[in-house]
């Protein structure tokens, strides 16, 4: 039998197009049964140009809280009251916490990264990354690195949309932060090989190598590899890309993006409850 809804049960959900094939209400229910939290998670398919009704229905109807996924995460920023500073940088957010009618904006899936990387063991504070990509995801992983305490971002993408926008977040990361940030081309493939050479890890946060496309890798000389070096993928489908099957056989400690996605969701559910989400129940029941 599944959870009993009553008058009290408060509402948490997803809004975006599409939504039907998340797992985040699977992971956030199971979290909330685990605990004995009387909330239920719902998924939305809310285009973008209806997100400001979905926003002020879900205000009106006192909603606890709700994730964003694409294509609103930009102009959800521009609905809320209040912006987190990594959402303030990045102008986009992933995570609305209602107070009162009162929205604040935050962006988790930087800490999701973050997380994840220390559940593999590896420390990055104080060290260097080399960041591949200046989308979404390549973002909020950028802003938030800097605000935690990565020593020096380098961060290489073509010149396309997102140039224009990857350039002012660099400039803000460095008026605002402590860590040093670069933002270059993929013109010289030497400069990405001297940034690749003295960082701690090398991330990719672009779509490249995802499936269907399984054979693309955006690092095709592997001699760019040394064994010390921690290789993140920011993809999880397939589980193991090119990219990093071919950096495990140069010797790299390797992760998937499979545990961001966990542990943006854990921040996520935090924010709206106060409590921890039980990682290792959800780790077991839809991660393994």
């Amino acid at each position: 039998m599944g959870k009993e809804i009553t008058g009290h049960t408060g509402l948490l959900c997803l809004l975006g197009s599409p939504v039907a094939h998340s797992i985040s209400p699977a992971m956030h229910n199971e979290a909330c049964k685990q605990l004995g939290l009387d909330y239920a998670y719902l998924a939305f398919d809310v285009p973008e140009e209806k997100m400001p009704q979905a926003v002020e229905g879900l205000r009106t109807m006192g909603a606890r809280g709700w994730n964003i996924t694409m294509p609103g995460k930009n102009i959800m920023c521009k609905l809320a009251d209040k912006l987190s500073p990594a959402s303030e940088i990045s102008g986009a957010c992933n995570t609305i916490v209602n107070e009162d009618g009162v929205l604040t904006a935050y962006t988790t899936d930087g800490v999701g990264f973050m997380r994840a990387v220390k559940d593999k063991g590896v420390d990055i504070i104080g060290k260097k990354m080399t960041l591949l990509g200046a989308g979404g995801a390549a973002t909020a992983i950028l802003v938030q690195a800097a605000l935690d305490g990565v020593a020096e971002i380098q961060v290489f993408n073509i010149k396309d949309a997102f140039w224009e926008r990857a350039q002012d977040i660099v400039n803000q990361l460095n008026e605002r932060t402590t860590c040093k940030v670069t933002l270059h081309d993929y013109e010289d493939p030497e400069v990405l090989r001297a940034a690749i050479a003295d960082s701690a890890i090398l991330v990719n946060g672009t779509s490249v190598g995802m499936a269907p496309k399984t054979d693309a890798t955006i690092i095709t000389d592997t001699t760019m590899f040394q064994p010390d070096l921690f290789v993140f993928d920011v993809i999880y489908n397939p589980k193991e890309t090119r990219l990093l099957r071919e950096a495990k056989a140069a010797g790299c400690k390797t992760s998937n993006g499979m545990y961001m996605l966990l542990y943006q969701g854990a921040a996520s559910f935090e924010l709206w409850t106060g409590q921890e989400m039980p990682v290792d129940i959800i780790k077991e029941k839809y991660f393994s």
